[in-house]
């Protein structure tokens, strides 16, 4: 069963405690479980993992000597990674853009925060990258015990040119003018070199493991064509610059090929959404080490039904235009496939983006096929995530994503195998109009994060 809040504080108390007298850390042992290790296709059948303190200490398919560990047997179930979303809003409730600068407060958009965080966990994400709008502060609560939640990478305010995709003001609102979006540091106007350093800077301090470049519009955003080519060149350097001060990285929010490629050739490790996405585009991908991020349900066949999208006469026609535009995304990724994350890309209440993870992941399975999805759920983020560098990323001493000797024991026990049925990972049949989700999907067992179990339904 799941720890409640109080359990986990007072767990950690104790094993603190403990720790402090005696320096051995605890170990959990794994038997009989068939292991994903989130890189290769083939699982390594009848396995045992030992996890010694917050890492992976062994994974063999012979019997491992731990006399003191916590034994778990997984009866044949499938261990994997924790799963990673690597776009992720976990501050945006929605409904919209206009009613969140208009009407929220501090405190709503950390409630929110705190419910999307221990969601995501319960669905057996175990690490979330957050692209805008958050700061240090629910990093700093789960990482203290305070809250349930992922390991978090948060990337500060969007920084994003006066009319683009991260202007949030008011109609009315003059260039420069003060928004609850900035106030709060979830979104940044820049329209020069010197605004992009002082508010990439500001974001680092202000707790972001990345920065977040604004470069192409969106579709039912208010102010930007989805075709926009936001910043110019000399201003994305600046960000790339600005990160690597700190030994980091920029993700770009790219539609349109052109800011593509302009992002990958001024030094963008990350593309967001990237739906213009070709051939020529993974060419410069593969040379520049470059990773891309894509929320499937773009692709959705309903996706014109959408209240936001059908509601407004703007918004419905850029769907249309760019619906046309990104057609070939699918067949260009399956003939020149890249190293792509996981992205939900959710803005709205905690039922709705539970809703539309499970839906995310159906699609993943449904145009890649498990091997690839799976991959992209684990390995393949815990790379992207890692970009934030020796010094900014904030869990250093394991890798993610991975079933390895020395990896984070960020660990799933999952019935079934999904590398045959993916919908054990807890996929999703419908997006809109379908019923609310459980809290955790049955089909995964045990959730483990940094050493401690959160979700235990073996017995």
């Amino acid at each position: 069963m799941r720890l409640s809040k109080i359990n986990l504080l007072i767990a950690l108390v104790f094993s603190g405690a403990a720790f402090a007298q005696n320096t051995t850390p605890e170990q959990t042992l794994f038997t009989n479980v068939h292991v994903f290790d989130g890189v290769n296709e083939q699982r390594v059948e009848n396995a045992n993992v030992l996890v010694e303190g917050n890492l992976i200490k062994a994974v063999s398919t012979s019997q491992i000597d731990a006399p003191n560990a916590i034994v778990i047997d997984g009866e044949g179930r499938t261990l994997t990674p924790g799963f990673i979303e690597t776009h992720a809003h976990l501050m945006l409730m929605g409904p919209s853009i206009p009613a969140m600068e208009a009407n929220a407060t501090w405190e709503d958009f950390g409630i929110h925060g705190t419910r999307m965080a221990e969601m995501y966990l319960m669905q057996g994400f175990t690490t979330v990258r957050d692209a805008g709008g958050a700061n240090g502060g629910l990093r700093r609560a789960i990482d203290s015990g305070q809250i349930l939640g992922p390991r978090y990478y948060p990337s500060g305010a969007f920084l994003g040119t006066r009319g683009g995709h991260a202007d949030f003001a008011s109609f009315t609102s003059p260039p420069g003018a003060s928004t609850n979006f900035s106030r709060l540091n979830m979104a940044q106007e820049v329209d020069s070199v010197a605004d992009v350093q002082k508010f990439g800077r500001n974001n680092f301090r202000m707790g972001a493991t990345q920065l977040k470049y604004m470069q192409s519009g969106g579709v039912v955003s208010a102010f930007d064509p989805w075709q926009l080519l936001a910043g110019s060149p000399e201003e994305i350097e600046a960000a790339v610059q600005v990160a690597s001060e700190y030994g980091s990285y920029v993700m770009a929010h790219s539609y349109r090929k052109e800011a593509i490629m302009n992002a990958l050739n001024a030094g963008v490790k990350s593309i967001e959404h990237g739906f213009s996405f070709d051939c020529e585009i993974a060419a410069l991908m593969n040379e520049k080490g470059a990773y891309i991020t894509t929320n499937l349900t773009a692709f959705d066949p309903g996706l014109l039904e959408i209240p936001a999208v059908a509601s407004v006469p703007s918004s419905l026609a850029k769907a249309k235009s760019a619906s046309e535009t990104f057609a070939g995304y699918i067949d260009n990724m399956k003939e020149c496939p890249v190293k792509r994350g996981f992205q939900t890309d959710c803005v709205g209440s905690v039922e709705a983006c539970n809703i539309q993870i499970a839906y995310e992941k159906k699609l993943n399975n449904d145009f890649f096929g498990p091997f690839v999805s799976m991959t992209t759920l684990t390995s393949t983020g815990g790379e992207i995530v890692a970009l934030s560098g020796d010094f900014m990323n904030p869990y250093p001493a394991g890798k993610l994503g991975v079933i390895e000797e020395g990896a984070y024991a960020d660990i799933l026990l999952i019935d079934g195998n999904p590398l045959e049925d993916f919908s054990v990972v807890g996929t999703g049949d419908k997006w809109f109009g379908a019923d609310p989700r459980p809290e955790s999907p049955e089909t995964i067992r045990l959730i483990m994060k940094d050493g401690v179990i959160y979700k235990n339904t073996l017995e």
